[in-house]
Formats: structure tokens, sequence, C-alpha cells
């Protein structure tokens, strides 16, 4: 039987790609972790990792893709790839999205000394990630800053707007930024485990900038070093850039310069709902001084135009995580307000019972929006938005 036995052919192997690791993973003592944020990157998934196994050859590495549910199918590519090289790993995020918060997951997820952060467009310049390395190496440096902004540096093909816009973003940034870096705004960075480690439970994880969030919110003073590189044009896919990330910025900066005082929610909804109060008084004054509406249409009226305009900016801002699809929009603003009824109704009626009793209208106006926006305001927070998770 024995002889049967040993006459038995081995068991077939799976193949494995050309490039994929042939070392066991209890075998790496990994050195360095890249963590990518992506939304919508797969066609790039394949070529982020081909420049990267080039740039890091000879060096025990893992990459995480830290994916926000793209639709896409980001995250089942990365996944394929896994199967094949057990240095890419994946964290697909269901229910939240965010740049810095995908940075934090990813960066928490590894027991690598060295931690660096690389968007997925191909945009950073992959070979620089040695050099960084090195840097880190030699044990007197905390931070290595992939900077546009320095000699040998550049931002490629940028027009004149969006350069302008940056170089602004990096000037307001020294409100909060403790130390002199000449890309502070800079989306490509390596560190060491312990810069990270003595921020992480301090970190805003508020808006796209992960390294302004972590100089700013750092201990001590951080050995900074800087090299130079340009960023390339993206080939695939589009750029996340538009007025959400301009807010998202905002929210930043408030939180670091702020939130020590105030929580930093609470002054987004204070700046909300003003919004909202100012919409829905000039909306009311227009119809009952300019038209010669009645009071209780002025009011009524106003309330509506409220309910779309508080139902357009927080599905946009406050709870893009998940924003609603475009294509419900229509169909979320109408299950909106139908919730938002009740509250509407009660607004509408106090005002004016409060007009029609001699109140003046302003202040029959604010007292029936104040009923109107707490109801609204936990309508939106609870049912709408959480019914589209």
């Amino acid at each position: 039987m024995s002889g049967i036995a040993d006459e038995k052919a081995p068991p077939e192997t799976p193949s494995k790609s050309p490039e994929a690791s042939e070392t066991s993973p209890a075998e790496i003592d990994i050195e360095l972790c890249l963590v990518v944020p992506t939304y919508n990157e797969a066609g790039n998934v394949d070529e982020v990792i081909r420049r990267v196994r080039q740039a890091l050859a000879g060096v025990n590495w893992e990459i995480i893709f830290v994916d926000d549910d793209s639709p896409d199918g980001t995250a089942d590519r990365v996944r394929m790839i896994a199967r094949q090289d057990r240095r890419v790993r994946c964290i697909q995020r269901l229910g939240r999205r965010g740049l810095s918060g995908a940075c934090v997951e990813g960066l928490l997820a590894t027991a690598a000394p060295f931690l660096a952060v690389m968007d997925a467009d191909l945009q950073h310049d992959e070979t620089c990630l040695p050099r960084m390395l090195q840097l880190l190496r030699t044990g007197t440096v905390d931070l290595v800053v992939g900077s546009r902004y320095m000699t040998g540096g550049g931002v490629g093909e940028w027009n004149a707007t969006r350069s302008s816009m940056s170089r602004l973003a990096t000037t307001v940034s020294r409100t909060v930024n403790k130390q002199d870096v000449s890309d502070p705004m800079s989306g490509f960075f390596m560190m060491r485990r312990e810069v990270l480690d003595a921020s992480a439970r301090s970190l805003s994880s508020l808006g796209f900038k992960i390294l302004l969030d972590l100089i700013a919110t750092s201990p001590g003073r951080l050995r900074i070093a800087e090299v130079p590189y340009t960023l390339r044009l993206r080939s695939v896919g589009e750029s996340k850039l538009h007025a959400v990330v301009v807010w998202e910025f905002g929210v930043l900066l408030a939180d670091k310069l702020l939130g020590r005082y105030l929580p930093v929610r609470f002054l987004l909804t204070a700046v909300l709902a003003g919004l909202g109060v100012a919409v829905h008084l000039v909306t009311a004054w227009i119809l009952l001084r300019l038209l010669g509406a009645t009071f209780a249409v002025s009011q009524a009226v106003a309330a509506v135009a409220t309910l779309i305009f508080a139902y357009w900016v927080q599905n946009l801002l406050t709870y893009r995580a998940p924003t609603l699809p475009s294509w419900r929009w229509a169909g979320g603003l109408a299950v909106f307000i139908l919730a938002c009824t009740p509250g509407a109704i009660a607004n509408v009626a106090l005002a004016r019972n409060l007009f029609e009793h001699g109140t003046r209208w302003l202040p029959a106006v604010l007292a029936g929006v104040f009923v109107g926006m707490v109801w609204n305001f936990a309508i939106a927070h609870v049912y709408t938005w959480g019914r589209a998770k």
C-alpha cells in the first residue's frame, strides 16, 4: 500500500501570475505599507500595482486599497489580483465615504513600520517611493512629503484656475499648519508608524487632505523632509475635485481652529440652519410684501422652498455618505417633503395664528420656522438618509 501511495502524483497547485509574489506572508517581514484610497478607479488598479511592483523591487511591501463601495467594481478588481499576490489587500467600506477617513482605516490595518499614502489616479510619481523610504530608514526623518511646490516639482498641465485654487488652499492651510511645509495639501507622503500612533485618536478625519490633518494634530514637532515630483495627467476615470471638496476643506480648517471650543458638527448645523432661515425669510418677504400674497400662502410657499433647499444642501454636503444617487434625487425629495409635512403644517399654523393675533410678521415667521426646523432636522437625520443607506 505504501508503494502505491508513493507513486501518486503530487496535488496540483494553482497557477500564479508571473509578477505575483512567490513568498508566503509568514516569511515576509513587511517594511512598507502603501495605502491607496479609491472610488471608481477600477481602470487604474492594475497599472498602479504594476508600477508599485517595479518601483519597490527588493522592498518587502504591501498595498491596501481602501474602496468606498465603488459602483464600477474597483473592490472586485483588487480582490481578483489579491488572489494571486498576497501583498495586495482590499478594505471595502460600506455606508461611508471620504478620503481622509479611508486613509486612516487603511493605515491602521497594517503592521508595517513605514506607511505611505498615494492616490489611485496615477498622478503621483511612484518612482519617488524608494527615495522617500530611504530617508525614513536613516532615522533622522519622521515624515517625507511629495511636494509639487519645491524646486524640481510641478503641477504638470493643470489649468490656471485649478493651479490658483491649489496655491490659495496651500496659503490658507498655514492657519492650522504648525510647520513650514511647501506642500501641506499633498496627497502623496510617507511616514514612520509612530507619527500615526501619536495622532490617530485626535485626527479629524474630515475632508480630503489627511496630510494637513496629521501635521496640524501632531503633539510634537515632526522632522519633515520633502521630495519634489511633478503631477501627472489622469489617464483613466475622472477628477474628484468639485464644490464638495472645497466645503470639506473648510470643515477641516474649522475643526482644527475651533474644534477644541465647539464641536464642528454643531457649527456646521448652525450655519446650514441659518441659511435655511434666510431662504424662508426672503421667500416669505417677496410673496408677502412684493407680490401681495396672503400671510398663510407666503408662509406655506416659503416652507416648501426651504424644504427643497434643505434637502439639496444636506444631501450634497452633510449626508453625502452615501449621497443619494442622481436618479433617485427627485424621488428622495418627494419622500423628504412628505415626511416633513407635519413640521410644515405646524410651521404655517403657528405663524398664522401669531400673525392673526397681532404679532408682527417677522417674529411670527421665525416662530413657525423654529418649530418646523426641529422636526425637519430629525426627519433628515433619522429617516430620509438613513433609508438611503
